[in-house]
């Protein structure tokens, strides 16, 4: 038996963050705390997305509410998929409970993927200050034309030898991937463009995938571990850009990418420490360690 605590979290953004799912200027969440017998204790991030599919904060508030002040190990592990960030908060808390060294010291180790703003504002960016070789640009969010027009611009004033994610969080239909696809493929510094269709087109973005030389990335398609596993057997064999706190069980999910072949990037979904000490963890052992991480995001909240 474990005793239960849980906080509440509001964390405005330096900026807002333009998406194609629209603007985003608040985050908010929940840290929970189980204490042992012991005294140790042990941290957990719950960081819902709903647009992506995971459960709202309400529901993971309504959850941690009917807890009351106790919960067992097996009840943790018997979380219902319904609740795919409550899953990886509470595991992630027992992970650390029985963890004897923290693994904030590994963390260096990874390379961070630097966020950039949408839009004209990338352009006014010092990105040769930026400690980084490998970039993110969202797309989607302005008309393709001028959002073309910026990267001609941003290509030049990248540092030497970088590297370029494009993200469309699905929000472009197959004319302008097909279009996006045809200008990464010239330039030669994109490393891949993530999640250009909606999940609904799969079988296109599968197609996409082997008749271009860009590769493409998995996002909102693979927001959970049971879509993951149905891409992955549907035939998806580019990169899989996984979202560790939303995504569930981090047992299961790692169990899943040890025993399957697949190109993973982890990515932040703006959570505190917490839940980011939890997916670095993951990263470091499930990840692919040639890419860049999804965690260079602190510029864009206020702590």
């Amino acid at each position: 038996m474990l005793l239960f605590q849980f906080q509440s979290y509001r964390r405005n953004f330096i900026q807002p963050l333009h998406t194609s799912h629209g603007i985003w200027r608040v985050r908010e969440g929940i840290i929970i705390t189980l204490r042992n017998s012991e005294g140790k204790i042990g941290q957990g991030e719950i960081a819902p997305i709903p647009w992506f599919g995971s459960e709202t904060l309400q529901e993971a508030q309504e959850f941690c509410k009917q807890l009351g002040d106790t919960i067992t190990v097996q009840d943790i592990y018997s979380i219902c998929d319904r609740l795919p960030c409550c899953q990886f908060a509470f595991e992630s808390a027992v992970t650390e409970l029985r963890e004897s060294e923290k693994i904030a010291a590994t963390i260096p180790s990874l390379e961070y993927c630097h966020l950039l703003p949408a839009g004209n504002k990338v352009l006014q960016q010092n990105l040769s200050s930026i400690s980084t070789s490998t970039f993110k640009w969202k797309i989607g969010v302005y008309p393709i034309e001028e959002e073309i027009a910026i990267l001609q611009q941003l290509i030049k004033q990248l540092p030497k030898n970088s590297q370029l994610r494009l993200d469309a969080n699905g929000g472009l239909n197959l004319s302008q991937a097909q279009q996006w696809l045809t200008v990464a493929d010239n330039c030669q510094i994109i490393e891949f463009i993530e999640q250009p269709l909606p999940p609904d087109r799969f079988s296109e973005m599968l197609a996409l995938s082997t008749a271009y030389k860009t590769t493409l990335a998995l996002d909102e398609s693979v927001a959970n571990l049971k879509q993951l596993e149905t891409c992955y057997q549907k035939g998806w064999r580019g990169v899989f850009v996984i979202k560790a706190a939303i995504a569930g069980s981090p047992s299961r999910l790692g169990n899943f990418c040890a025993s399957h072949p697949i190109d993973v990037v982890f990515s932040s979904v703006f959570e505190t420490s917490i839940g980011r000490r939890a997916v670095l963890k993951l990263a470091m052992n499930l990840g692919n360690c040639d890419r860049a991480v999804g965690f260079g995001v602190d510029h864009w909240l206020r702590n």
